[in-house]
């Protein structure tokens, strides 16, 4: 007897989309000179599906600044090809996107049972994760589901520190934009070693003695479990959008920060689409009811994001340095110097409009309008090597020392409150 599958079956199954593969793909690094070259850049932009690592989009490319971008292996040699012909210097950061991917998982897993902290998590993981350390640590950290996404995934906040009597806060929020990995593997080793080292180590206890921590620790929830069982390279949350070809919205381009500026694009198919609304967005709309809710007592908000070693603080919108823009190049100043002590590290440091490239529309800049005048954004390792692809054999070394800046933003927090 033959066994025969239901064809509605053989045609679901057809229909579901494998892992997007990226053999021969390209990431580049040129250099623009002049506007002219800026503008040959650009127009490439126009012409060919060019996914921007850093900046973020064609929009923000300026002269003399690195840019990065993936590129098809069929786009390599008509890019290439341009670039010669208009004397534009580029190299080549990684030859086959795919191969950087595999590589990226480097790390043995010798407790396959247990959580891992030295390696990266897909979802499932992380929501277990999450459950696991209220179990562990119920005097210490407790969960609080804010919201939920688009895709109705559960958002997940852990409260750490003492329960007792009225607290300041710092809100601290990982995996805004799907693909930056080492993010929310951050979020996961502070919320560890915060309750490994309580009632150990003198400053952590002090700290959670006197503040509590929120910590979110994939804001795109949605996003993130499309970057590991389709497409790596996923940014953007999973909403539809007016054009049925282009998916998603980004997360950090739809708060309501100066988001109808000219500054970010309407172009639903871009990456750093900010949504018809700002708001729109039910991973957005939680977090902020979240902050909102808790405003009194937040003093702090820290959004950990991927790739370039950078500190920075608002505005990202303006290039008018906020009131109390001297504190917070201070209190940069003192975070980068202690994540330097570990590894010699070198962050830069300073406004985002000027350390990175203007934007509106970010999670940081909301915060600070909506009166958090301690707001931070970290871009976390590398420089451009690895890119989004960090190695797990540097999620230890990374996390340890971006502790040691996040420990030192708490302690001036704790010490000079406002």
């Amino acid at each position: 007897m033959k066994f025969m599958l239901p064809l509605a079956l053989i045609a679901s199954t057809l229909a579901i989309p494998t892992m997007r593969r990226f053999d021969g793909e390209k990431v580049l690094r040129v250099r623009p000179q002049d506007e002219k070259q800026v503008s040959i850049l650009k127009d490439l932009a126009d012409t060919n599906l060019l996914d921007f690592w850093y900046p973020s989009s064609a929009h923000d490319v300026i002269p003399k600044m690195d840019v990065d971008f993936h590129i098809g292996e069929d786009q390599f040699q008509h890019i290439q090809a341009v670039l010669e012909k208009n004397d534009m210097q580029y190299k080549v950061l990684i030859y086959d996107l795919q191969e950087e991917i595999e590589k990226q998982f480097d790390v043995k897993d010798d407790c396959p049972g247990r959580h891992s902290y030295s390696k990266y998590n897909d979802w499932s993981k992380i929501a277990a994760w999450t459950q696991l350390m209220t179990e562990k640590s119920p005097e210490l950290i407790s969960r609080i589901e804010i919201g939920k996404t688009g895709e109705n995934n559960p958002m997940y906040v852990l409260k750490v520190g003492k329960s007792s009597g009225q607290r300041r806060v710092i809100f601290m929020d990982c995996g805004i934009h799907a693909r930056e990995w080492i993010s929310p593997a951050f979020c996961q080793w502070f919320v560890y070693q915060a309750a490994k080292s309580y009632g150990k180590n003198k400053i952590m206890t002090k700290l959670l003695d006197k503040l509590n921590f929120y910590v979110l620790p994939v804001f795109n929830v949605d996003g993130y479990i499309w970057s590991w069982t389709k497409d790596r390279m996923w940014r953007k949350n999973r909403a539809k959008t007016s054009n049925p070809e282009c998916i998603g919205i980004d997360l950090n381009r739809n708060f309501n920060a100066s988001w109808d500026s000219e500054l970010v694009t309407n172009n639903p198919c871009s990456q750093v689409y900010k949504g018809k609304a700002p708001e729109s967005e039910k991973e957005t709309k939680a977090v902020v009811n979240f902050i909102r809710s808790h405003i009194s007592s937040i003093e702090a908000y820290v959004s950990v994001h991927a790739f370039s070693q950078m500190l920075m603080f608002p505005y990202g919108y303006s290039k008018d340095p906020v009131p109390n823009d001297e504190e917070l190049y201070k209190i940069s100043r003192i975070a980068t110097e202690a994540l330097a002590t570990l590894y010699e590290t070198q962050y830069v440091y300073g406004p985002i409009a000027t350390t990175i490239y203007p934007t509106s529309g970010s999670s940081v800049d909301w915060a600070y309008d909506m009166g958090i005048k301690r707001s931070f954004a970290f871009e976390l390792r590398d420089k451009g090597k690895y890119g989004f692809l960090l190695p797990e054999s540097q999620i230890k070394a990374t996390c340890k020392e971006t502790m040691l800046a996040v420990k030192s933003i708490a302690k001036y927090i704790l010490k000079h409150p406002l």
